[in-house]
């Protein structure tokens, strides 16, 4: 006759074999990592895995996670075919009176906004609640910037002119160079590309 505490030791060790052969099933096609003995847990790759994210988000620039939603500011707007057909047209009028003054060294917003409204241009009117009154032209001086621990704002002009309200010319002239481009307008700025650093 077997004592009670045998007979529980008995059925202690059936179960831990039945529990054995269980994990032994689960872990079927499981290959044990060097140095380690079957049935011993593996760390699990995405626990110990360090370095960039996996996730690589569509179009982002460096393919970090949330590049897009974070920057969202600085995206411009889609303009239908037609009105980016209109828009290279008038880029193609500003360019060469940006060429001039760039080649004169002018690039003062005054000066820059006299030789555009030259070409028949009437300058944008807003409200101080957003409202457009009229115009499509705008000529400021550049954004200013954080360098050697103050803001300073280099010398030039940014010009932007409304074609239509989902197309844009924006240009530049300053010291070092000039350009001119066509884009749909910003959330937050407009027809203007907004600075880094929102």
């Amino acid at each position: 006759m077997s004592s009670p505490t045998s007979a529980r030791l008995r059925a202690l060790a059936g179960a831990g074999l039945v529990l054995t052969g269980a994990l032994t099933l689960t872990a079927c096609g499981d290959v044990p990592a060097p140095g380690t003995t079957a049935g011993a847990a593996t760390p699990s790759p995405s626990v110990t895995a360090s370095g960039a994210s996996p996730y690589v988000e569509p179009g982002a620039n460096d393919g970090a996670p949330h590049y897009n939603e974070n920057n969202a500011y600085r995206q411009s707007g889609d303009m239908s075919p037609a009105h980016a057909k209109d828009a290279q047209r008038e880029a193609e009028r500003i360019r060469p009176v940006l060429k001039r003054l760039w080649e004169q060294h002018k690039w003062q917003p005054s000066a820059v906004r006299s030789a555009l409204l030259r070409l028949g241009y009437e300058e944008e009117r807003i409200t101080k609640d957003g409202k457009r009154l009229g115009g499509t032209l705008t000529v400021h001086e550049m954004f200013s910037r954080y360098e050697n621990g103050e803001y300073v704002t280099p010398e030039g002009a940014l010009v932007a002119l409304r074609v239509h309200d989902d197309a844009c010319v924006s240009a530049f002239v300053q010291k070092s160079n000039y350009a001119v481009r066509t884009n749909g307008p910003y959330p937050e700025t407009g027809c203007f590309e907004p600075p880094y650093g929102h």
